[in-house]
Order: structure tokens, then sequence, then C-alpha cells
């Protein structure tokens, strides 16, 4: 029986296919065809002999036909393939690049998340140098069910070898139950957050947690969650979902399936989605996390995506899913605070540090009072013009 892995045919790159036929002797036969065969096909051909020494493969024929694959790629794909054939707990890993060994943490800014399908190395390879908040590895809705089983070697792999540029790392699974299956794929391997598709509970976010606590051996407080709400009851359960977890750190919301279920096109002026918007902007700020708008589908349109992304903004929101890099930019002009925002924004805050030195325990500003919930936003405000380097970090000096 011949077993398969990967991808082929016209417009295929960076990837191969590996079909595999375990003999019962002749040792080990490689049929290796490769656009980069002069360069590097003695090296792919010791790849796929290591691959089949480490799962204990003596006898075997390997076909590989490779379109400029990476080796995390080829490994990914081998080891997809040796599993079809043989029941092996063992996993083929390649070491950690040091490029990946940095944290996330808890308030870090999600302005943007680019979606790549979990399946497809060839956009995963250079996706950090767009500038995304955060890359989204994706097991769901852009996998093919045929191919989620083998999409979990290469995210594995990716987490492992590809250089993120500084990106938060970032897994979709898919929708529970499956999804906890693909968690073992991603919780030992450099993810930061896990997103929760099609979230209905907050026993859902629970589950994802206890399992990432499982795996790792002790409790979960490193990895991150951010539940996405597609369905008339998530939106319900928001605030239920939004508070269910101390991991969870953002809270977003999917459109796309969300009109579906209620039954009715999701239009531009997006009209029809305002009560769920609102609901998960108003369910996660009242958890103390970040409220995530959707993804805009029409990557044509920029200036309808920069409409929508204004009307995101002024909803509460704090970031947008991306599904091509040309959408990043946009996504965070808009969202960075402008000239006007950040002038009224400084004038609070220096009002409140002149009052804080004088002892006052009232902060006032043209003989208004401001109250504290206005200070914290305008400190959040001040913190992403710093961050954006639009303002110096010692701007208050003009104010002292």
């Amino acid at each position: 029986m011949v077993f398969t892995a990967g991808n082929h045919g016209e417009g295929i790159r960076s990837d191969c296919f590996v079909s595999l036929e375990i003999t019962s002797q002749g040792g080990i036969s490689i049929d290796l065809k490769s656009k980069v065969d002069v360069l590097y096909g003695q090296s792919i051909i010791e790849l796929c002999h290591k691959v089949m020494v480490f799962f204990d493969i003596n006898n075997a024929r390997l076909c590989l036909n490779d379109q400029g694959a990476l080796p995390f790629t080829l490994a990914a794909r081998l080891e997809a393939a040796v599993k079809l054939a043989v029941n092996t707990p063992k996993e083929f890993l390649l070491p950690v690049i040091p490029q990946n060994n940095y944290p996330t943490t808890r308030d870090k800014d999600r302005i943007t998340r680019l979606y790549l399908p979990g399946n497809n190395p060839k956009l995963m390879i250079n996706a950090g140098i767009y500038g995304s908040d955060g890359i989204i590895l994706d097991l769901e809705d852009s996998v093919p069910p045929e191919k989620k089983s083998e999409a979990r070697y290469l995210v594995r792999n990716a987490l492992r070898s590809v250089d993120f540029y500084g990106a938060e790392r970032m897994v979709r699974i898919n929708q529970l139950p499956v999804g906890l299956n693909d968690l073992g794929f991603c919780v030992a391997h450099g993810v930061h957050l896990i997103l929760i598709p099609k979230c209905e509970s907050g026993s859902e976010v629970i589950a994802v947690n206890r399992k990432i606590s499982g795996l790792l051996g002790h409790e979960n407080k490193d990895i991150h969650l951010m539940p996405i709400i597609e369905s008339a009851k998530g939106i319900m359960s928001a605030y239920e979902i939004a508070a269910s977890c101390n991991n969870v750190v953002a809270m977003a919301i999917g459109l796309e399936d969300y009109t579906a279920d209620i039954g009715t096109p999701r239009t531009l002026d997006g009209k029809e989605t305002f009560f769920a918007r609102s609901m998960v902007v108003n369910a996660a700020v009242a958890a103390g996390i970040q409220p995530i708008d959707s993804v805009f589908s029409e990557i044509d349109n920029m200036e309808a995506m920069a409409i929508n992304v204004a009307e995101s903004k002024s909803l509460g929101f704090v970031g947008m899913g991306c599904i091509h890099p040309r959408q990043i930019r946009i996504i965070h002009e808009q969202f960075l605070p402008g000239e006007v925002e950040i002038s009224k924004a400084k004038k609070i805050v220096a009002a409140f540090i002149r009052a804080e030195k004088e002892g006052s325990a009232v902060v006032a500003l043209d003989s208004k009072m401001i109250d504290p919930p206005v200070v914290k936003r305008a400190l959040s405000i001040i913190n992403l013009a710093v961050k954006s380097g639009k303002i110096p970090e010692n701007w208050r000096e003009a104010y002292e």
C-alpha cells in the first residue's frame, strides 16, 4: 500500500509530494525529482534516510517530487506519510531556531493578525517581514478536510523552524472536540497564542486550557487564548466566554460564519453585524481583555476596507484579522492614534501627572473634571503612540 502526503501540481512552490511504500526487503530506495537537485539533491536524500532510520523503517520505496521545499517542509511531509504507514508515537523534531526565542505578553498590541493556511508552506516562509503583530498558522477553515492531519506536522515544524520576525506566533485549532487533538502539535513547540474557533461557551475555553496544562505537565501560565465567536449562541454567551479563564487575553468575532448563522448576507455597511460586534466589544472590555474584529474579505477593495476599519475602531475594537499582507498597513494606520487623539491624550495625562505631584485626588483639565477611565484611555493612546514611534518616550518633558 502506498501512503502519500504533501502537494504537487501546477503552481506548487516551496512544497513537495511524498509517496511511501513499506516493503519486506531491498533496503531504502529513494526516487527524487527536484527542481533544486543540483544544489540540494544529496542533502534531501540524506534527510530522507535520516527520517526513515529515526522511525525504524529499514525497507521502503520512497518517491519524492520536490518543488523547492525547505527542510522543515520536507521533514513534515515525510513524517506525515510515515505516520500513515506505521503506528508510532515518535516525533521527528528539527531544532528550534534561536530567532524565535522570544516571549509574548498579555497586553501585547494585537492590531493585526495575519491568517496563513496551515498546509501551504510557501506562504509561511516570509510572512514575518510584512509587520503583522501576529501570524496565525491555521488548521481550521483554510485547510481541506483531507489535508488537516498532515497540516499539523507542517504547522508544528513551522513553529520551530520559520523566522517570524518578532510576530506573536498563533495557531487556530479546529472546532472542538477535534481541535483538542491539534494542541499536541503546537503546545510544546513555541506557540504563543491559541485561537479557539466557533466558540459558544466558557466550558470550551476551559477544556482547551486544561488540555494545554496536561500537555505541559503543569498549570498553563504562558500560552494565551483567543476565543472566536461565530454564531448567535456564541454572541449571547460572550461575557461568559471572555471571563472563563485567566489565560484569555483577547476575544474575536468571525462575521462570515455569524451572518450565515443568522441567515443574512454580509454587507459593506455592516448593519446586520452591529449588535454582535457591540456585544463582543462590551463583553471583552468588561472582562478586561482585548476585543478583536473580524477579517475584511474583499482584498481588492482598499477604500471599502479603510471605511470598515475606521468603523471597527469607532465601535471599540483594538485590532482586526487580515487575510492578505496588503491589508496590514491600512489596519495599522487606521487603528494607531491620530494627531488630534494624541494631543488630547497628552493634555489629559499631563493634567493627571500634575494632580499626582500636587497630592490632589481631583484631576481637571480646562475646568472640567477628568474621570479615571478617561485617564486610563489617554494613557493607552500615549503608550500606543510611543510604541509606534509617533511620539518620543520623553514627551512628558515638554509638560514639566
